[in-house]
C-alpha cells in the first residue's frame, strides 16, 4: 500500500466517528429530541440553542466532507472545536461528573487528529 493511500485510510478512520457523531447529534438537535432539550436546560442554556448548533454542526459536517473549500473546512474543524470545548467547560462548570466531561474530550481528539492529518496531507496532496 502506498503511503498516500494509507495516509488516507487513517484520515478517514479518524474523521469518519466524529463526522458521524456530530452529524447524528445536528439531527437530534435539530428535531428537539426530548433528552436534548432537557440536557441544554439543565445546563442553564435556552432550548433554541439546539437549534443554532444543530445547524452549525450539519454545516460543519458538510464542510469537513468537501474537498474543494479549504478555508471552509479549516472554520469547520475550528467551530467543532469550540463547541467540544464548550461543552465539556459547561459539564464541568455545572459539577457533572468525569463521564460527561470526558466525552467532549474524546472527540475532540478525534477532531485535532483528523485535522493535523489533513493538513499534513495538504503537503503531499494525499487527501
Amino acid at each position: 500500500m502506498s503511503s498516500e493511500r494509507k495516509a488516507k485510510w487513517i484520515y478517514w478512520a479518524l474523521t469518519a466517528p466524529f463526522i458521524v457523531t456530530m452529524l447524528a447529534a445536528s439531527f437530534t438537535y435539530l428535531a428537539g429530541a426530548s433528552f436534548n432539550v432537557e440536557g441544554v436546560m439543565r445546563l442553564g442554556y435556552p432550548d433554541y440553542i439546539l437549534k443554532i448548533l444543530g445547524t452549525a454542526k450539519l454545516l460543519g459536517g458538510i464542510a469537513i466532507l468537501q474537498g474543494r473549500f479549504r478555508t471552509i473546512k479549516e472554520w469547520a474543524y475550528a467551530g467543532y472545536t469550540f463547541n467540544l470545548l464548550g461543552a465539556a467547560a459547561s459539564h464541568a462548570l455545572h459539577g457533572d461528573g468525569f463521564g460527561k466531561i470526558i466525552t467532549p474530550i474524546i472527540i475532540l481528539a478525534f477532531v485535532l487528529a483528523s485535522y493535523r492529518l489533513w493538513k499534513n496531507a495538504l503537503d503531499v496532496k494525499a487527501i
